[in-house]
């Protein structure tokens, strides 16, 4: 993309090579001098970043950096960003980067006007009805092709000591301006291109086999999927391939925009590795993908086909599509074994337990049993 346009599916979104360089005249045109700006401790240090902040000082702006989070964020780290938004006597909020910093960002959107208890705010206990008041005003600015939080309307959020995860939603937490800038991936290391990448595809093809009815994100979610076919190898092995990174930003938004459908077993399977043993969830989606498929196939073999077409696989079926994914994974230079990343025998009974309690795989296309996931993680070890 060489030129920035815009479209809205509902946020407004500015596309394209150098749209983050609208930022600051943006922000200005709103009347926000005073952003907290929200991002990861990895990317408050990198070279885009940093320009940025000096574009929105050289714009008359005074920004404030807030980077205090874990890899998987914890309430502490937003209450913190809270008291950092008030200590500036900040006007506004930009999230900049990947799914951490922009679920950060949005948490700290929804706490500063709404003073209950973080976890009251609980979507999976109906927190939503408590969403009663305005959030400072704010956009986001995403540094990954993969989560595609930049759109969406949650933060997923994890006890500090429980590291239990919980769903923050409202919609108005929907960020007020995305600005989607494929450049800002040029310098991604092929290992983040890869697992971000593979995040986005389980977004896409989870949403796709889930059990709700909603033909509009159905067909958001194949496009998806035919974009990350043939454009996620040569983002992960040529970085600055701008129209392949290109094509990853917007599949990721898309699988953010379709999930909102439903996911299922595979991000069941994920998260506890990530609570567990601070798995990348990326890395730890692309592992268990096939996986998931495989035991998702039978009964849905027509859904299987036409993400066997979206995949380039002509013709194709849901066992070529599986076995598509465990070679996509080996040329990606990514394991296709829970082995490989650190999980050991030892973990995947307390695995089970927590895959079986967390909040996914309801919408799964068949019911997932604890003896289920037990199988699954056994498979993939």
């Amino acid at each position: 993309m060489s030129q920035v346009v815009q479209f809205n599916f509902p946020a407004i979104i500015r596309f394209g090579t150098g749209a983050v360089k609208e930022l600051s005249s943006h922000l200005k045109e709103q009347g926000k001098m005073r952003p907290l700006v929200v991002t990861d401790p990895i990317v408050a240090t990198l070279p885009f970043f940093l320009e940025i902040i000096d574009d929105l000082k050289k714009g008359g702006l005074s920004p404030t950096v807030y980077a205090e989070m874990h890899k998987n964020p914890v309430k502490s780290d937003v209450l913190n960003g809270k008291t950092a938004f008030a200590g500036a006597d900040c006007d506004s909020i930009v999230g900049i980067g990947g799914g951490v910093g922009l679920d950060v960002a949005r948490a700290i959107a929804l706490a500063i006007n709404h003073h209950r208890d973080l976890f009251d705010y609980d979507d999976l206990i109906g927190g939503d009805k408590y969403v009663t008041e305005d959030v400072p005003y704010f956009v986001t600015v995403p540094t990954t092709s993969g989560t595609g939080s930049e759109v969406g309307r949650s933060a997923i959020i994890a006890d500090d000591e429980t590291h239990q995860k919980k769903i923050l939603f409202s919609p108005k937490l929907l960020a007020s301006r995305v600005f989607a800038d494929p450049s800002l991936t040029f310098g991604l290391p092929p290992f983040v291109t890869a697992a971000t990448g593979m995040d986005a595809l389980t977004h896409n093809m989870e949403a796709y086999v889930a059990k709700n009815y909603h033909p509009m994100c159905d067909g958001i979610a194949l496009e998806g999927i035919k974009l990350i076919a043939k454009s996620i190898e040569k983002a992960t092995h040529e970085g600055h391939n701008e129209i392949a990174r290109a094509d990853m930003m917007l599949a990721s938004l898309m699988g953010a925009v379709a999930f909102q459908k439903g996911l299922g077993v595979v991000h069941s399977l994920a998260h506890p590795m990530s609570q567990l043993l601070d798995t990348h969830h990326g890395l730890a989606n692309a592992v268990n993908l096939p996986y998931g498929m495989k035991f998702n196939l039978q009964g849905f073999e027509s859904r299987f086909d036409d993400m066997a077409n979206a995949f380039g696989l002509k013709n194709g079926n849901g066992i070529q599509l599986i076995d598509e994914l465990f070679k996509l994974n080996e040329r990606l230079g990514l394991p296709t074994k829970l082995s490989a990343i650190d999980v050991k025998e030892e973990h995947l009974e307390p695995l089970a337990d927590l895959a079986f309690a967390d909040f996914c795989h309801p919408n799964n296309p068949k019911p997932v049993t604890r003896a289920d996931f037990r199988a699954i993680y056994q498979e993939a070890f």
